[in-house]
């Protein structure tokens, strides 16, 4: 469905697109995730047509090369993060214009607008000013103003942003469920890993104009390639060491500083000698017994944080300070003297 080829987009002193290349089939939720300035929104707006690469190979909307079509050719329509919707329109005039400027008739116009509105549950608001909508309900009519005219592809840059927390859980939901019911390929930017995890059949995930890794959203929470995208993901642990052997089934031998060996699993090409990281999940460290089997830590009790649903634990290690979590608050994790952990919980990456 959306076919990008060796993508750059050169600034001069900044480049914001290095030769990007990236894919979405058709009916996928496919996610551009990246810290700001990584080249997310400049990857959109060259795909809608509202930004010019300084050069690409390929551009391909459903097989069409769109390269040198102006936007409104483009069979893709773009949601914003601030809505850009009409304040002296109604809500089915907003639904409607995109239509209207195609040449629907007026009756055409209303009745595919009213469809729309009721896809998103606000058909009994069509009358309504933009004004008189709370920010989940606006959201809501720029997403049917966006799918009333049936494009091949959905670009969304960043449209929950805007939303409090409670609402925009419950807007993930829903706009899962209404690319799951329309079959349209969405193409979403943003900034949230909870938001990428939550609703992407899979993730692209960007940084400093470049891609670093592309996967399904377990594969890039368990297994990521690089010490950034185990940091960008979560892991709280990233300790350094080399790599002392390889073995079957992907395991590696790794040496943390102080000469602790532990076993840990590679997702990259990694060859004996090669600095790098043992990155672990805070969950996935469990308190033990010190001595007791492979992949255990010694450790001395640093400092612990209530963070209301959980408690972090810090400790000091021989191979550097570590956090590991506890769910059941009635315990305390004071007294931990060393933590284990599970040979695939601990991914082996390069710096």
């Amino acid at each position: 469905m959306l076919e990008v080829e060796d993508a750059v987009l050169d600034y001069g002193s900044v480049l914001a697109l290095d030769h990007v290349s990236l894919s979405a089939a058709r009916g996928e939720f496919l996610t551009l995730l990246g810290e700001s300035g990584s080249g997310k929104t400049t990857m959109l707006r060259v795909i809608s047509g509202l930004a010019r690469p300084t050069s690409i190979s390929k551009l391909a909307i459903d097989g069409e090369d769109v390269r040198a079509m102006r936007p409104a050719q483009r069979r893709c329509t773009t949601v914003f993060q601030n809505y850009a919707l009409f304040p002296h329109m109604s809500v089915i005039e907003n639904v409607g214009y995109g239509l209207k400027v195609r040449g629907f008739s007026p009756g055409d116009a209303k009745a595919e607008a009213l469809r729309a509105l009721a896809m998103v549950r606000l058909e009994g608001k069509a009358e309504r000013r933009i004004a008189q909508l709370s920010g989940g309900e606006r959201q809501r009519v720029a997403l049917a103003r966006a799918v009333v005219t049936k494009p091949a592809i959905l670009l969304l840059d960043e449209p929950l942003g805007a939303l409090d927390e409670k609402l925009r859980l419950d807007m993930q939901s829903e706009l899962v469920d209404i690319q799951r019911s329309l079959g349209i390929t969405f193409f979403y930017i943003t900034h949230s890993l909870e938001e990428a995890l939550t609703m992407s059949d899979r993730i692209v995930l960007m940084r400093r104009g470049r891609i670093e890794q592309t996967g399904r959203p377990v594969d890039l929470f368990d297994r990521p390639v690089n010490r950034f995208t185990a940091e960008f993901m979560g892991f709280e642990n990233l300790l350094p060491g080399r790599v002392i052997g390889l073995e079957g089934n992907g395991q590696v031998v790794f040496e943390l500083v102080g000469g602790i060996r532990v076993s840990g699993i590679a997702t990259g090409t990694l060859v004996p000698g090669q600095p790098g990281f043992a990155a672990i999940r805070a969950e996935r460290l469990k308190p033990t017994t010190p001595g007791q089997g492979v992949n255990t830590l010694a450790c001395t009790p640093y400092e612990q944080t209530y963070r209301g649903k959980y408690v972090d634990q810090s400790a000091e290690t021989a191979a550097g300070r570590i956090r590991l979590r506890r769910w059941d608050r009635t315990k305390t994790t004071q007294t931990v003297a060393a933590v284990t952990w599970q040979m695939d919980d601990c991914v082996i990456v390069s710096s």
